[in-house]
């Protein structure tokens, strides 16, 4: 008992460091420019929140208006408080993720529950999307709990409001919409329609309470691509990311949307061979967002947790071989040696290993199986 007790703590202080040097080089980031973007709408002279900039970079708020309602309460707290309450409802939903997904891996028989979770927890977080959401203050495991929570207890039980919480996080931020996709491909008509209004629903409150903005955001700053960053930077590990960074100037366009097309076409072909499991589908549908998107930051790879669990918790070799290896290289850092030069060789390879990762795992993440379809009615503890 004693020795599992050490152990948890050593793994927790490496996961706390860990987190720490993470936060040394982020600094809260994208908490800042949600703050002040949330200050100057609601504080400020009257202008538009798309309006402001972080000072020195072209970075300003790029959601949807209805999240902008969401964080109104911004505009009140002090910052210090703003950034721990996202620290908090971070780990607390990465805790409740890896409890719901690794659950049946976490109380295999002869396995200590406690002792396996904590360290699974401790692991999770170490994951470097996950602990980069932390240290930059960004918003990626709530929405992400939120589509699981909609598709594991709503959905696969049947009830009458599943959708609602994949309709939220479309409003929040577009990009969840991909599991509104996933709900047509599989013929879930009654969540895809909930999902769809829940979505419109939220989508015109904001605009009722925020008409200015609204028509600003879907007339001009969803499509501003400045406000985002540069494509071609090693931090986006989207396909249009990998694209970006070949000499493909003139047909990368081009070359972009067929390979999206292709992705999805492999994507609804395999979530439609198993439109019964749920936890497969939340899985192939999270992979398949980050590599379609145009903009994929390393931090929005916590959309790629479930499918590496899904792999670790397989019952053959390769899919176990890949999850793992997935989890060591996406945690290890090793794509920043090519951020800047001198690069080491193999650049197309080492500078897009989240490419890489992502479509393997599109292609071998199990799905139909007895062990990727469970979901456990104990599971339903931490919701």
């Amino acid at each position: 008992m004693k020795l599992k007790v050490g152990l948890v703590a050593a793994a927790a202080m490496i996961t706390v460091l860990v987190v720490f040097l993470a936060q040394t080089r982020n600094q809260f980031f994208d908490s800042t420019v949600y703050y002040g973007a949330i200050q100057y709408w609601f504080r400020g002279d009257g202008g538009l929140v798309y309006d402001w900039l972080r000072p020195g970079t072209p970075y300003g708020f790029t959601y949807p208006p209805f999240a902008g309602l969401v964080m109104a309460p911004m505009a009140i707290l002090p910052f210090g408080a703003v950034v721990v309450l996202t620290i908090i409802a971070s780990v607390l939903t990465t805790a409740a993720l890896v409890w719901w997904l690794a659950g049946p891996l976490i109380r295999r028989p002869g396995w200590t529950v406690w002792f396996a979770y904590a360290l699974a927890v401790c692991l999770a977080i170490s994951f470097e999307p996950v602990r980069e959401t932390i240290s930059y203050g960004q918003v990626n495991t709530l929405l992400l709990a939120l589509v699981a929570a909609d598709l594991l207890f709503g959905l696969s039980k049947g009830r009458r409001w599943a959708g609602v919480g994949i309709g939220l996080a479309t409003a929040i931020k577009l990009t969840p919409g991909i599991f509104i996709v996933y709900l047509l491909v599989t013929r879930r008509w009654r969540a895809a329609a909930t999902a769809s209004g829940t979505a419109a629903g939220a989508t015109l409150l904001a605009a009722a309470v925020f008409p200015d903005e609204s028509r600003e955001f879907w007339t001009s700053a969803l499509w501003d691509t400045n406000r985002v960053g540069v494509l071609s930077i090693l931090a986006n590990q989207s396909e249009r990311g990998l694209l970006a960074r070949l000499p493909l100037p003139e047909a990368e366009a081009t070359v972009w949307i067929v390979c999206v097309l292709l992705t999805l076409g492999l994507w609804a072909w395999r979530v439609a061979q198993a439109p019964g499991d749920i936890v497969g589908g939340l899985a192939l549908t999270g992979v398949v967002g980050c590599l379609v998107s145009p903009v994929t930051w390393i931090h929005h790879c916590v959309w790629l947790l479930p499918a590496v669990i899904v792999c670790l918790d397989a019952g053959t070799r390769r899919p176990r071989i890949l999850g793992a290896a997935a989890y060591l290289v996406m945690t290890s850092r090793l794509t920043w040696a090519w951020e800047k030069p001198p690069r080491p060789p193999l650049e197309l390879i080492g500078a897009n290993l989240y490419v890489w990762f992502s479509l393997a795992l599109l292609i071998w993440t199990p799905i139909g199986t007895r062990r990727s379809a469970e979901v456990h009615p104990e599971d339903k503890i931490l919701t």
